[in-house]
C-alpha cells in the first residue's frame, strides 16, 4: 500500500507544481468537456428514444396492412401472390413471415427494389421466438442487422412483421459525430478564449509578481537600503482578491523598509562605536606597551615575577592592539573608506607573502604556483597583502605540523584573477563552513587564543575583497580545504600585461612548481 500512497504524492506534487493559470484553463476545458459529454449522452438517449417511437409508429403500421392482407388469404395456404409480404404500401426492408401450427409458412424481405428475398432457417428461427403479444422487440437478424419486430395472431395463424433499425443508427451515429465535431471546435475555442481571458485577468497579479520579484533582487542584509519599490495602486484594490494581495504586499513592504531603516540606523551608530573606540584605545594602548618595554629592561632589577608579569603585560597589550587595529579596519571598511587604489602586482605579492609564511610556519609544507607572466590588478597593495597573509595565517594555525599548503595564482576565461589557498588539513567543520567569514567565528576556540586569533581574519578578509569589487570562497572536506579569491584584473592597456596570456605554474620568476619548506 506504500507504493501508490508515494505515486499520488508524486502527482500531488507535480499538479502544485503547476502554473495557476494552466490549473484555471485546465478546470474550465475539463468543465466545459464533462458539460459537452453530458449534452451528447442526454441528446443521444433522447434522439434514440424519440426515433425508437417513430420505428414503432411505422412497425404498427406495416404490420396492420400485413394483417389485412393475410386475413384475405383463402383456406389452404396463401397460394402465389397472395402472402402478407406483398401486402401494399410495406417498405424496402420489411420482414414479413406467416406462422401456422408452430411453422414458418412464408417469411421473406423486400429488396430495395421490391422483390422477395427469402429468409434463412437461422433468421426464421429468430421469428418464431418473438412472443405473440403486439408488443414491439429488437431482434438481430444476422445478416440482415437488427430489426424491430412484433407478431400479431390472424385467424389462419400469426404474422410477424419487422422494420430495421439500421436507418435509426445511421441517424444516431451522424448526429452523434455532429455533436462529437461541435463540441471538440468549441473546446478548442474555449481554450484559446479562455487562455486570453486568463491572462488578461492575472495581469494584476503578475505585476504584483514582479514587484516582489524585484525586491527579492535587492541586497537587504547590509548598508543602507531604500526600498522604494511598491505595488502600483491599480493594483490594491481591497475588493478584488488580487488587490487585497497586493495591498498586503505594500503594507509588509512598508513595516520592512521601516526595520531597514533602524537595522541601519543601529549598524551606524555600532560602527561609528567601534571606530570611536578602537581610535580611543589605541593612545593608552601604545603607552601601556611602552611603559611594559621599559620595565622588560630592567627585568634584572626586579623579582622574577614580577618580569614575568611585565613580559605578559607587553604580550597581552600586543594582542589587544592587533584586535583594536582589526577592528578599526573593519570599521572604516563598513564606511565606505576610500582604498589606497593602485597598479598591484599579484604574483610578486603572492610571492612575498609565501615567503614570509614559510619563515613564520616551517613545520608546514608551502608550494607556490604562478603563472609565467605578472598579473596585474587594481587595487590597495597592503590591504591585498593583508587578505594573502590572513589565508596563509589560517591555514598554518588551524593545521597540524607537516601539512601541505598550496598557494597558487592564475587567470580565468572570464578574465579575473584567481588566487586559490588550498591544504590537506583536517578540514573545516560543516556546521562551521557557512559562518567563516562572520567576525569573531572561530573554529577551535581555545587553539586560537593560544596562537593570537582574535577571530577577525575572515571577516577582513571578505570585507577587503568586497571592497575590490571580488569575491571569495571556501570549499572544504577532510583532506582538502580550498580559499578562492577573485578579482578583476587590470585593464589590458596596462605594460607588460595581456590578459590572454596563458603560462605554466612556477618557481617565483622562474616558471617550474616547487615546494617551499
Amino acid at each position: 500500500m506504500a507504493a501508490p500512497a508515494r505515486t499520488e504524492t508524486r502527482r500531488g506534487h507535480r499538479l502544485a507544481r503547476l502554473p495557476l493559470r494552466t490549473k484555471l484553463i485546465a478546470s474550465m476545458l475539463l468543465l466545459l468537456t464533462v458539460v459537452c459529454l453530458i449534452i451528447g449522452v442526454v441528446s443521444e438517449f433522447a434522439l434514440g428514444a424519440f426515433l425508437t417511437r417513430q420505428t414503432d409508429d411505422q412497425l404498427y403500421a406495416a404490420a396492420s396492412r400485413a394483417r389485412e392482407f393475410a386475413a384475405r388469404v383463402p383456406p389452404g395456404g396463401p397460394p402465389s401472390g397472395r402472402s402478407p409480404l406483398n401486402a401494399p404500401g410495406q417498405a424496402a426492408g420489411t420482414v414479413t413471415a406467416q406462422v401456422s401450427d408452430g411453422e414458418v409458412v412464408d417469411a421473406a424481405t423486400l429488396s430495395s427494389h421490391g422483390l422477395r428475398e427469402e429468409l434463412t432457417s437461422d433468421q426464421e428461427d429468430v421469428l418464431l421466438d418473438v412472443p405473440v403479444d403486439g408488443k414491439p422487440y429488437t431482434r438481430s437478424l444476422g445478416d440482415l442487422g437488427d430489426y424491430r419486430l412484433a407478431a400479431f395472431g390472424v385467424p389462419r395463424g400469426v404474422v410477424v412483421t419487422g422494420i430495421p433499425l439500421k436507418p435509426m443508427h445511421d441517424t444516431l451515429l451522424t448526429v452523434g459525430l455532429i455533436l462529437f465535431g461541435v463540441a471538440a471546435a468549441g473546446l478548442v475555442g474555449a481554450g484559446f478564449l479562455g487562455a486570453f481571458a486568463v491572462r488578461r485577468t492575472l495581469r494584476p497579479l503578475d505585476r504584483v509578481a514582479a514587484t516582489a520579484s524585484r525586491v527579492s533582487e535587492l541586497r537587504l542584509d547590509r548598508g543602507h537600503v531604500a526600498l522604494e519599490i511598491r505595488v502600483p495602486p491599480t493594483d490594491t484594490d481591497p475588493r478584488t482578491e488580487v488587490g487585497q494581495v497586493g495591498a498586503a504586499l505594500n503594507l509588509m513592504l512598508g513595516n520592512v523598509s521601516q526595520a531597514l531603516e533602524a537595522r541601519h540606523a543601529n549598524e551606524t551608530r555600532a560602527r561609528r562605536f567601534v571606530a570611536d573606540a578602537s581610535h580611543e584605545l589605541r593612545t593608552p594602548l601604545a603607552a601601556i606597551r611602552g611603559y611594559a618595554e621599559l620595565a622588560e629592561r630592567g627585568s634584572a632589577l626586579v623579582p622574577p615575577d614580577v618580569a614575568h608579569s611585565m613580559t605578559r603585560i607587553r604580550s597581552e597589550a600586543d594582542r589587544m592592539t592587533t584586535l583594536v587595529e582589526d577592528l578599526l579596519l573593519l570599521a572604516r571598511l563598513d564606511a565606505g573608506r576610500p582604498l589606497d587604489i593602485g597598479e598591484v602586482d599579484l604574483t610578486r605579492l603572492v610571492a612575498d607573502a609565501v615567503g614570509d609564511a614559510h619563515v613564520a610556519g616551517p613545520s608546514h609544507h608551502w608550494q607556490l604556483r604562478l603563472p609565467s607572466h605578472p598579473v596585474l590588478v587594481r587595487g590597495d597593495l597592503q590591504r591585498l597583502h593583508q587578505v594573502l597573509a590572513n589565508l596563509l595565517a589560517n591555514a598554518r594555525t588551524h593545521t597540524p605540523p607537516g601539512t601541505t599548503v598550496v598557494t597558487a595564482l592564475a587567470l580565468s576565461p572570464a578574465g579575473s584573477a584567481v588566487l586559490t589557498v588550498t591544504d590537506d588539513g583536517p578540514g573545516i567543520a560543516p556546521e562551521l563552513l557557512p559562518s567563516v567569514f562572520e567576525r569573531f567565528a572561530r573554529g577551535d576556540s581555545s587553539r586560537s587564543r593560544a596562537a593570537g586569533s582574535t577571530g577577525l581574519g575572515m571577516a577582513i578578509a571578505a570585507a577587503v575583497v568586497a571592497a575590490h569589487r571580488g569575491t571569495i570562497e571556501v570549499h572544504s572536506g577532510p583532506g582538502h580545504t580550498e580559499f578562492a579569491v577573485r578579482l578583476p584584473v587590470a585593464p589590458p592597456g596596462v605594460s607588460g600585461y595581456d590578459p590572454t596570456a596563458r603560462g605554466t605554474p612556477g618557481r617565483v620568476g622562474k616558471g617550474d612548481s616547487r615546494p617551499r619548506g
